[in-house]
């Protein structure tokens, strides 16, 4: 594409707002972060991008955001992400991700902001009675971290329908991995992804790794997950921005995942085989609500966006995560 755009990233210190600055970077496009530093790192905001610290609920921030750095689109990241704390504190979750994001969606719209892609979830689904997960299914979250998101889905949904705006929400599966030159990835402390804690284990940074169930209807008993690179992830949020830009009349909820699985001892293999460490595993019981399958169907944003991932490969993924774990503790001086 050749129009440089000026995107504001919002949660652009996190996971995976950092990868999408990067992706942006990379397209030749131009992001601005807003981060409240909460759960983000400032060091982890890409050199030279313009940074703001504070929250998307300031809309006077905000709006002068928008104006000094003449924004054109917004990404939106920013939110709290832990399901077992949504269900402890619900109302944490309907303030961080839908109260506040309808805050900012109402500033995208006095700015006269015409796009915006929303970080959605799987979680929308809750436990779907089929897999591959489809766009059409029913959406029936079963937590409120699930229902937060969704929430959001419906407000922009509405939105659209009345003003000069379009949006693409993308239901995130199992993100995973690092950025694979080795500028970003997982920092957050004490991270829930499976992968995450695998390569901590595998560097001694935990003794032993938990297999909640062992009696899914899965070909080895363990709960499958589809998991998606990170780096893949961000560059599905580029080329959905230029697909709202391409064809602002259209919005888009899509699937992000590589619509296929690996199980939690396939994952735990994987990272043996990476590392050539055993990791030590504690069978336990099921944890409520994990579904014995959650793959995506990701045909819709392959077909539409022509999006191709470069980094479909379990042992990949674990390898770029595990070269960023190693780094981390440097980068946190």
């Amino acid at each position: 594409m050749s129009e440089k755009l000026n995107v504001l990233v919002t949660g652009g210190a996190g996971y995976i707002g950092s990868h999408a600055v990067l992706a942006l970077l990379d397209a030749g496009h131009r992001p601005v972060v807003i981060d409240n530093l909460v759960t983000g790192f400032r060091w982890a905001v890409a050199e030279g991008t313009p940074f703001y610290e504070g929250d998307i609920s300031d809309q006077d921030l905000v709006a002068e955001i928008f104006e000094k750095e003449g924004i054109q689109a917004v990404m939106h990241f920013a939110g709290s992400i832990v399901v077992p704390e949504s269900v402890e504190n619900p109302l944490k979750y309907y303030h961080n991700n839908t109260a506040k994001t309808r805050s900012l969606i109402e500033s995208v719209i006095n700015a006269g902001i015409r796009h915006m892609i929303f970080s959605s979830t799987a979680a929308t689904y809750g436990i779907p009675k089929e897999s591959p997960v489809r766009e059409d299914m029913p959406t029936l979250p079963i937590n409120p971290y699930g229902t937060s998101k969704l929430m959001t889905e419906f407000m922009l949904r509405d939105v659209a329908a009345v003003h000069d705006f379009n949006y693409c929400a993308l239901r995130y599966f199992n993100v995973a991995g690092a950025d694979p030159k080795g500028r970003s990835g997982q920092s957050t402390v004490g991270a829930t992804h499976l992968i995450k804690i695998a390569v901590e284990a595998a560097l001694g940074k935990r003794a032993s790794v938990g297999v909640y169930g062992t009696d899914y209807d899965t070909e080895d008993g363990t709960g499958v997950r589809d998991y998606i690179h990170v780096a893949d992830l961000a560059a599905a949020h580029v080329i959905a921005l230029e697909a709202l830009l391409a064809d602002p009349k259209t919005s888009h909820t899509l699937n992000c995942g590589y619509g296929h699985g690996y199980s939690v001892l396939q994952v735990l293999d994987a990272v043996d085989r990476v590392t050539n460490i055993k990791l030590v595993r504690n069978l336990e019981g099921r944890r409520a609500g994990d579904p014995d399958s959650l793959i995506s169907d990701n045909r819709g944003i392959i077909s539409r966006f022509g999006w191709q991932p470069k980094y479909d490969d379990l042992d990949t993924i674990v390898q770029h995560a595990l070269a960023w774990e190693r780094q981390l503790d440097e980068r946190r001086g």
